[in-house]
């Protein structure tokens, strides 16, 4: 397959790690890496575009409101996209990824690959197939880099979860850590509570400046025990207006309070856009 940018895959299966990377022109120093967290109502979807332009989307929220935001932040002639990552294949993640895989270019898809049956579900695998994107399955000791000082570092699924049935969906979720340089974003889908221990347990990259919040902000995820180990500065919430499953939770804004945590919302500030420095800094904007 032809991309616009070239890329290698190189697996290193003793220490588990996967290294994705490029070749990288070289920034100003001023230039900082793009994430775009999408107003996409009800779901998530998260853009993210290196110095050197490697873009990466992380799910597609529920419908294709998606194409509207990729539009807004790509040039109208750019048709492909670097990376897809489906945390977990609930249709407020996923719905909006088939649509992007039949309108843009794929360079690669990383998935859990775990069961679930639906017609979206079986949409996506069978449009991956039909345009041939090479899949990785996730699982944690993964680590993809995506441009010169930017990483992608996966903390969870702890196993891999392809073709395993699950009671819970929403604890297959990729969880992963984004740095550039000093800066540093955790992303956490769906993950609840008892995930969220998991980490706390087994996970020494969770300290971080900037968190995603889980789950829309429901109260089943963003526990004390994790909220205190991560000790982010900000979170963002990705989210509906009026959500009918009184996303986020009171009890998780009082607990993210409580930390001192800067929070910024999606059906208050419509699309944020963060900009990420080498030195540590960043900014935080409605888009």
């Amino acid at each position: 397959m032809l991309l616009r940018k070239k890329w290698i895959l190189v697996i290193l299966t003793v220490l588990t790690v996967s290294v994705w990377y490029g070749a990288f022109s070289v920034p100003s120093a001023s230039e900082g890496l793009s994430v775009y967290v999408f107003d996409v109502g009800q779901g998530d979807s998260i853009f993210i575009e290196t110095v050197s332009g490697n873009q990466i989307l992380i799910d597609g929220g529920p419908t294709d409101a998606v194409l509207a935001q990729l539009g807004r932040v790509m040039s109208s002639y750019d048709r492909s996209i670097d990376m897809l990552i489906l945390t977990h294949p609930d249709a407020d993640h996923l719905n909006g990824l088939v649509d992007v895989i039949g309108r843009y270019e794929i360079g690669t898809v990383v998935e859990t690959g775990v069961l679930h049956e639906t017609e979206e579900y079986k949409v996506w695998h069978e449009r991956i197939g039909e345009k041939e994107i090479p899949v990785i399955y996730a699982h944690a000791g993964q680590e993809f880099l995506l441009d010169k000082h930017v990483t992608l570092k996966i903390l969870a699924p702890f196993y891999e979860q392809a073709g395993k049935e699950v009671k819970k969906i929403n604890n297959t979720s990729v969880v992963a850590r984004l740095d550039y340089g000093e800066s540093s974003l955790l992303l956490t889908g769906d993950i609840e509570s008892s995930e969220e221990r998991k980490l706390v347990i087994l996970s020494e990259s969770l300290d971080t400046d900037i968190l995603k919040v889980g789950h829309h902000g429901s109260k089943t995820s963003s526990s004390d025990i994790f909220l205190e180990k991560i000790s982010p500065m900000v979170a963002l919430v990705s989210v509906g207006r009026n959500s009918r499953y009184g996303h986020p939770h009171q009890e998780v804004l009082n607990a993210l309070k409580r930390e001192h945590v800067e929070v910024h919302r999606t059906d208050m500030e419509g699309t944020l856009l963060l900009r990420m420095y080498e030195d540590g800094t960043y900014s935080i904007n409605g888009y």
